[in-house]
């Protein structure tokens, strides 16, 4: 029996925060529009972004599942020079064994990924991120917006498909739309006219390659996702297919480029009925074509937080903050010294506990220790502990504080004593939270976040974040 491709889980997130377009011209006095964008909030990056939709796609999937590979793209990495897919290794606690690596430095790299992982061999968790910016008043600053999403990819003899690959068909071409240089933070582009004329004989080409390649028409077609950064491009093309195309969420996200197609595809999935035919289309220097065909075992196997609910569920962040978080305002910095940057060899060494949130718990008395201690708080034991991962486990707030003299880049810190389902009792920073909301007994669940950045390294670590929806 042929093993066939194609999609065994997938998850997304977005951020909580967002901007209301409208604030951009009330401040500027122009630029802006209508809807609302997603925005990082500071303590996010593409990674920890990325970790976030990463463990959607994974909660739920069995240890038989677990990925052969983990692929992570962004075109607005943490680091350059070193990997940042090891951080989401880490944090999902995956194998030493499994490779992570970077497949990034460009938007179509992470649709190419996605591609690879769908034709190639193995379980491949394909993972991209973006965060985009531009500047103030800008057009890409009020259309961009930042999200996640990840696929896990596999075949037919792996488990159940959530959709089926299958084919697609690319086409390349040189040409300049849009660039960034090294070190620059927003991008530049091409006047529109031309990227249009230059994707239109591309968009015809992939397209009828593809519906070749798999034997389907336009008709066999339910819906097109189309998107790329280009967005005049995308609405003139996209109507051309012949088919209906699904919504580009430019009103309540914006568009996250390197993570939209994904973040589209997994929002198309959330609502797709068994049986259905769905085309990936991206313009991203050239075009890329993919088909899928959703399947009965969709309807048991979606993620916990669709797409639509995490949209749902958000709060409106001032334009000031958004410039002061993107580092486009500089506002006055906190009256207390800054944090020392993390050790490199104290985090290697507390790396379960500091990316994989792993206690320990006594085996003897049951006690949960947070963090991992050696000594038992119940009996003294020594060294009679097991392993206690704590990255899923929702928890109650016992007691919490409003700081507003700690180091903060985005001030007041919460601090919550927080009681663990099943045992463990910790203090945790809170995160996407206003203080007033803040209540004892509120529920909470755990996120991973950038506390912050000292020397130009990253000190990653757990939070908190109310459990909303």
């Amino acid at each position: 029996m042929t093993e066939t491709r194609g999609i065994l889980a997938y998850g997304a997130h977005v951020p909580y925060r967002r901007l209301d377009r409208a604030a951009i011209s009330d401040v500027m006095g122009s630029g802006g529009g209508r809807g609302w964008r997603a925005v990082a909030s500071f303590d996010q990056d593409t990674t920890t972004m990325g970790v976030e939709a990463a463990r959607q796609a994974l909660a739920g999937v069995s240890s038989d599942l677990a990925p052969d590979a983990l692929w992570f793209s962004t075109v607005a990495p943490a680091y350059v020079d070193k990997t940042n897919a090891t951080t989401v290794h880490a944090a999902l606690r995956l194998d030493a064994a499994v490779p992570a690596l970077d497949l990034g430095g460009a938007v179509r790299s992470a649709v190419g990924a996605l591609r690879a992982a769908l034709t190639g061999s193995g379980r491949t968790l394909v993972v991209a991120a973006d965060l985009r910016v531009g500047l103030p008043t800008s057009a890409d600053e009020s259309a961009g917006g930042d999200a996640a999403a990840a696929i896990l990819t596999g075949s037919s003899a792996d488990g159940p498909l959530l959709a089926e690959y299958l084919g697609g068909a690319s086409a390349t071409a040189e040409f300049l739309d849009r660039w960034r240089t090294p070190g620059d933070a927003t991008s530049r582009t091409w006047e529109e006219r031309f990227g249009e004329q230059a994707y239109g004989p591309l968009v015809d080409q992939a397209w009828t390659a593809a519906l070749a390649d798999t034997g389907l028409t336009a008709d066999d077609i339910d819906s097109a996702i189309v998107t790329g950064l280009h967005g005049r491009a995308v609405k003139r093309l996209g109507g051309r297919l012949g088919v209906a195309v699904a919504d580009d969420l430019a009103g309540t996200v914006g568009n996250s480029g390197a993570a939209h197609p994904a973040l589209l595809l997994a929002d198309t999935l959330d609502t797709a009925d068994a049986g259905q035919v769905v085309a990936l289309v991206v313009l991203a220097d050239g075009v890329e074509v993919l088909i899928l065909r959703t399947t009965d075992a969709l309807a048991a196997g979606r993620p916990s937080r669709s797409v639509a609910a995490q949209v749902e569920h958000r709060a409106d962040v001032t334009y000031p903050t958004y410039l002061a978080w993107r580092g486009l305002l500089e506002v006055q910095p906190p009256n207390r010294p800054a944090p020392n940057r993390p050790s490199a060899s104290a985090s290697l060494r507390r790396s379960d506990w500091k990316h994989g949130f792993v206690g320990s718990r006594d085996t003897t008395t049951g006690i949960t220790h947070l963090p991992p201690s050696r000594v038992g708080i119940g009996g003294g034991a020594v060294d009679d502990m097991e392993p206690a991962p704590m990255a899923d486990t929702e928890g109650t707030i016992a007691t919490f504080t409003v700081d507003r003299l700690a180091y903060s880049p985005s001030p007041p810190i919460v601090f919550a004593v927080v009681d663990f389902d099943g045992g463990g009792r910790m203090p945790v920073e809170l995160t996407d939270v206003d203080p007033a909301e803040v209540a004892v007994g509120g529920r909470v669940a755990m996120t991973f976040r950038r506390l912050h950045t000292a020397d130009g390294i990253h000190n990653y670590f757990w939070k908190a974040r109310p459990v909303r929806g």
